[in-house]
């Protein structure tokens, strides 16, 4: 497996010279694609280099232990230290989803359960929210309709990291892993008798396409623009603000309606667009390769739930990897951390796995 890494240092030299042309960064979108490759690069060449250079400080520690015992000790730590530094480096080699370096875009939608549905989908939307102001990442809401009780039928946020992250730090890689229905046991704010009750809401988590990732062709949409539906008093609008877009071919329908000015949804529209048909292409290109793309689950059915929030016992407890807390209050609150590490490593393990297959 290390024999690729020779090929990565010509290539991450090469990208060096590049980003330090004033003209590589006159086009942000070209500046942005080669300091994302030249960051998951940077973290495997670093890697390489520090265990290399762990192997020569072994080797010379064991031919001083040969005539000094003192050094056998400073040995097996180097020796240790290595074990570790290689099995970072194997990782970082891995081949990684292509779409692991985009900003994500997130959809909650409530399921079976009415409006405690809807208000466990703003839960999840305000988990999701806490958890990127903890990582640095902005949250831009794109469409939302909400329920009688201030909860969530539908929302749809695009989150955004900052600079350029670390190999597996960008918003998709690690939200990802929340596509699918989540579970939720608690007694609802409806209940008079404090019975506990059974809901669900559906997450689905698409990485943000950008125009060089998607062309879209202006005759494959039909656009159609309606008055907005809201609150009541100054705030309904009174024009057609509120836009539909169906992209043709592909049958899918996107709209927006939270922006004031019918530019501004159609434009939000499309980014979400974008992001479907990104997702639609890429899984019909791991179809066509013979690869099973992770699914997420797209119907609200709590038989194919992936996660369980139980209130009564304060507990939360993924079904994929069988990561199981008593910190529900605190996940709830933004610490998703463990929970997103114990599907990153069940990830990483059956990639691993398939290489050595």
């Amino acid at each position: 497996m290390f024999e690729a890494v020779e090929g990565m240092l010509a290539e991450h030299g090469d990208l060096e010279q590049q980003l330090a042309r004033p003209e590589t960064h006159a086009d942000a979108r070209l500046a942005k694609r080669l300091n994302q490759r030249y960051a998951a690069l940077s973290a495997i060449v670093d890697t390489w280099r520090e265990w290399q250079g762990l192997g020569e400080d072994l080797e010379a520690a064991r031919e001083l232990a040969g005539e000094d015992p003192a050094f056998t000790e400073e040995a097996e730590e180097l020796a240790q230290r290595r074990v570790v530094t290689e099995e970072r480096l194997r990782r970082l080699l891995v081949p990684r989803d292509p779409a692991d370096d985009k900003d994500a875009l997130l959809e909650v939608k409530s399921g079976e359960g009415g409006e405690e549905s809807a208000l466990f989908a703003g839960d999840l939307l305000r988990m999701y929210t806490r958890y990127a102001e903890q990582r640095g990442w902005t949250v831009e809401l794109l469409e939302a309709t909400e329920s009688d009780l201030g909860g969530y039928k539908s929302v749809t946020v695009a989150v955004k990291a900052k600079g350029t992250p670390a190999p597996g730090e960008a918003p998709y890689a690690l939200l990802k892993f929340e596509g699918g229905v989540h579970r939720v046991q608690r007694v609802p704010v409806t209940e008079s008798q404090g019975r506990v009750h059974t809901s669900a809401a559906g997450v689905l988590v698409l990485p943000e396409a950008e125009q060089v990732d998607v062309s879209i062709d202006e005759n494959d949409l039909r656009i159609d623009v309606f008055r907005s539906s809201g609150p009541g008093g100054q705030s309904v609008n009174t024009t057609d603000s509120a836009v539909r877009i169906t992209h043709v071919p592909s049958g899918i329908v996107v709209s927006c309606q939270n922006e004031k000015s019918q530019l501004q949804n159609k434009e939000q529209a499309l980014r979400i667009l974008r992001a479907r048909l990104l997702a639609v292409a890429q899984e019909e290109a791991d179809a066509a390769a013979g690869e099973a793309r992770r699914s997420q689950v797209r119907t609200v059915d709590r038989s194919e739930r992936i996660r369980t929030y139980n209130y009564p016992e304060n507990r939360i407890s993924d079904h994929r990897t069988g990561y199981k807390s008593y910190n529900l209050d605190q996940v709830l609150d933004g610490a998703l951390e463990p929970v997103l590490a114990s599907c990153v490593d069940a990830d990483m393990a059956a990639r691993l796995a398939a290489l050595e297959e």
